[in-house]
């Protein structure tokens, strides 16, 4: 975002942001009030007015991170704002590296940025701005960093009390936000030339619990929205496309949805799992993805595994190990297990860490391998894609009809937001890469 492409004057605030797309969601509604408010973002943080970092704490190493850069930005001696997962999850840490010199935004908090600005500049001293309860986000204001991606959080917060997850302190219970709120930024994003939208949440397949409705209904009702547009569906937890299993998968066939399900393993060993207090089986997993293949057969199935978890035995991680190559996934996020702050897991017995790094080679490993295996599946496949990003140097990428993604080189132009024909001519472990045969226009 260039400093010519909003107010000519005005303070300049220095961004950072990581994490999740609903951490990105916050930083559009955060961007979006500062720029309202005469704010010009730049790319310079030692010529910045106001530094704002969103931060993710989901595992102990993007936690270390995120500590280090808060650092490193205090260091320039500037009104600092700290917003995202972190300050709720292990503000001792974050204060301790500030020393009383920034303030801090929970995730309930994105719509109070001006609020924390405003202090930052005139009190220079720390403040905590935590809210009791989340705000409907959707009815904020909200820009987008990339020009033809809309992302819409549809709840926040998630029904479970995973034994390792401490991304629940900071976005706590399921909130849904209203459908008809939901439909219409979609409707507005979509007739200011998006292309492609993300549905998302800590967990989406937990959507409307709460309000009376669901996630299959939603989809219904979005792809009904006139445009030319598609829908990448966020993660969901067994537990609850289970119990919208049906409705969810014929809600899926619809051409405007990406074939793309997101559905976490965590564990082939159900005496993992009930540590875990993941309220699921393997086997109900192994039915989602079967399911959903049957129906579908081309789908993207993307899924994460924990390395280590206390309690696994060798023997549970090797059941792991062939869980993932019975279904073969195009996609497994390996991660090793971190206990983290206030969570059941970090006051269990933990697996020796030299171990459980040699658990996640072992199923990094595999994870590349299914999917080279995978992605050569559509080597010769000929088919539409959208460009969805820029790549390094002439490339693109761009996003078939399962969201694998697609590069090519040259074209000429910007790409972004273009259809083209293309014909995949070669295999990678996490792409694929084709020739254009056609360009198509707006």
């Amino acid at each position: 975002m260039s400093e010519q492409a909003v107010k000519p004057r005005g303070k300049r605030v220095y961004f950072e942001s990581y994490g999740c797309a609903s951490n990105r969601f916050d930083l559009e509604v955060m961007l979006a009030l500062l720029l309202e408010a005469g704010f010009v973002v730049t790319d310079d943080a030692e010529a910045a007015d106001i530094l704002l970092i969103n931060t993710c704490a989901v595992k102990t190493p993007t936690e270390s991170r995120m500590l280090e850069r808060i650092r490193v930005l205090s260091l320039l001696g500037k009104p600092l704002i700290i917003a995202g997962c972190l300050p709720k999850i292990n503000l001792p840490a974050v204060r301790k590296v500030t020393k009383g010199r920034a303030v801090m935004l929970d995730p309930y908090s994105v719509h109070r940025v001006l609020e924390a600005v405003e202090h930052a500049e005139t009190h220079k001293g720390e403040r905590i701005i935590f809210s009791e309860k989340p705000t409907v986000k959707l009815a904020q204001p909200k820009i987008r960093t990339n020009k033809i991606v809309e992302i819409v959080q549809i709840s926040e917060g998630c029904t479970g009390a995973c034994a390792y997850c401490c991304v629940r302190f900071a976005r706590g219970k399921l909130f849904s936000y209203p459908k008809s709120l939901i439909l219409e930024r979609i409707k507005r994003a979509v007739s200011e030339g998006v292309r492609e939208v993300w549905v998302t949440s800590q967990d989406s397949g937990a959507y409307g619990m709460d309000i009376g409705t669901n996630l299959a209904e939603l989809l219904r009702e979005i792809v009904e929205i006139d445009g030319e547009f598609f829908v990448r569906v966020g993660m969901m937890n067994p537990k609850n496309a289970m119990r919208i299993l049906n409705p969810l998968i014929e809600a899926y066939k619809d051409r405007k949805i990406f074939k793309f399900l997101h559905i976490p393993l965590q564990s082939g060993d159900n005496g993992v799992l009930r540590l875990m207090n993941r309220p699921y089986t393997v086997e109900d997993f192994m039915e989602i993805v079967n399911s959903f293949r049957r129906e579908i057969p081309q789908i993207t199935i993307a899924t994460d595994i924990i390395c280590g978890f206390p309690g696994e035995s060798r023997e549970a991680f090797e059941r792991t190990l062939k869980v993932l190559e019975e279904i073969k996934p195009d996609v497994v996020n390996v991660s090793k297990f971190f206990p983290r702050p206030g969570t059941p897991a970090k006051r269990m017995r933990q697996v020796p860490y030299e171990e459980v790094k040699a658990r996640s080679r072992a199923g990094s490993k595999l994870a590349l391998k299914l999917s080279l295996e995978r992605n050569r599946l559509w080597v010769g496949w000929e088919g539409r894609i959208l460009i969805d990003e820029k790549g390094t140097g002439d490339s693109w990428i761009g996003r078939n009809f399962a969201y694998k993604p697609v590069v090519v080189r040259g074209g000429g132009g910007d790409l972004l937001g273009k259809f083209l024909r293309v014909r995949v001519v070669e295999a990678h472990e996490t792409y694929l890469e084709a020739e254009v045969l056609d360009r198509y226009g707006d």
